[in-house]
């Protein structure tokens, strides 16, 4: 579904991803797991076209289509062909209602997406945001804004869903509803999932897949059941320098 070969991005003369390698296949859900600081952000913004990349590649592919280029694709065409992205800090627009910030977010889609509107699973799915739909969304806690996000991410219907620290701020009660809510995402309804993270616990229970970001680089990867205690202590508790 997606492939990432070898990409590089600077920050200036600052080298931030060195030849990081990703795959995700339909219907899985994959982590990257890092410290704050790591990469894991600017590699999902190098995906979703928010930074340029120096060297390598990034494929899209859907079933028995020919492979795309993401890269010659423009940020707003990204969510059109079934990327979905809910960014850390959900950047909900705090001034307008529940229901306005879903409407917005079908502009992004193609034509028939936005005949078709909201989609039935929105609402089967987060209920609440059904009867909040007129309330104003930064009036919202925390977790109503990160229904939301979810929210706003899947009106258009994507196949692979980006998340990143969804559980940042979260009660270990909320982190639990947010862990069962991606299982059925991925489960019962098929989506492919990228999640940023750096909770293993929580890794642990949701993904099948990790990569292991380490000052940009991709240290480690494989099935969740691969990322024992010895990596977790010789890349996630060593401090970023940058």
């Amino acid at each position: 579904m997606l492939s990432l070969r070898s990409i590089n991005q600077f920050y200036g003369q600052n080298h931030i991803l060195w030849d990081v390698d990703l795959d995700l296949s339909p219907g899985t859900c994959t982590g990257v797991v890092g410290s704050t600081g790591m990469g894991k952000t600017t590699l999902v913004n190098c995906i979703m076209g928010h930074l340029p990349i120096n060297s390598g590649s990034i494929t899209w592919q859907e079933g028995n289509l020919p492979p795309l280029d993401l890269l010659h694709q423009p940020v707003e065409r990204r969510a059109a062909l079934g990327i979905g992205y809910v960014p850390q800090g959900r950047q909900i627009f705090s001034q307008l209602s529940v229901e306005d910030n879903l409407h917005i977010a079908l502009l992004s889609g193609a034509g028939e997406a936005r005949q078709r509107g909201i989609p039935p699973m929105v609402f089967e799915l987060f209920p609440l945001i059904w009867s909040l739909r007129h309330r104003r969304s930064g009036d919202l806690s925390l977790d109503e804004q990160q229904q939301l996000a979810l929210a706003r991410a899947l009106v258009l219907q994507p196949r692979l869903l980006i998340l990143d620290e969804p559980v940042e701020g979260m009660s270990p009660w909320l982190e639990e509803e947010m862990g069962n809510l991606i299982h059925r995402l991925n489960h019962d309804f098929g989506l492919t999932i990228l999640l940023l993270e750096q909770r293993i616990s929580f890794i642990r229970k949701v993904a099948d897949y990790f990569l292991l970001l380490h000052r940009g680089r991709g240290v480690a990867r494989g099935e969740v059941a691969q990322l024992n205690e010895s990596m977790v202590d010789t890349w996630l508790t060593t401090q970023s320098t940058g």
